[in-house]
């Protein structure tokens, strides 16, 4: 796990320092940074996240590269819906719901049809990976 959070961390720094943008396997991808409250922990945790833009909704996909899972960040925002997110320059408050029934399908079809490794989490787990509208609040 430590690798993970250093290797977030740096994407995190990166994200921070040039407004929005990194390199790497996110370059050039839609990627917000997402603060959210430990379901457990209480603390606040950071996690880098590519969404898919839907009218003023940002759509995130718990899909932890397809491991049998939820990740983190999903706990998280079922015990506490409100989090904050930062895009390019800006950070607001926003609200999770998570998406269900034909709308997620068309969601993380629209988000596979993108970004073709979401096609392959999906693919790699017997979980239905959830999908989490954030919405402005």
């Amino acid at each position: 796990m430590a690798n993970t959070n250093n290797w977030n961390s740096q994407v995190i720094n990166e994200f921070r320092t040039n407004s929005g943008k990194v390199g790497g396997p996110f370059e050039n991808a839609t990627l917000l940074l997402l603060t959210s409250t430990g379901a457990k922990s209480g603390q606040p945790r950071t996690t880098p996240l590519v969404y898919l833009p839907d009218g003023e909704r940002m759509i995130i996909f718990a899909s932890k590269a397809g491991a049998p899972t939820n990740p983190d960040w999903y706990h998280n925002l079922k015990a506490n819906p409100e989090a904050t997110v930062e895009v390019g320059t800006e950070t607001f408050k926003v609200k999770a719901i998570e998406v269900a029934g034909e709308e997620r399908d068309r969601l993380y079809n629209t988000q596979a049809r993108l970004a073709p490794n979401f096609a392959e989490y999906q693919q790699k787990t017997t979980r239905l990976i959830p999908v989490v509208a954030l919405e402005r609040i």
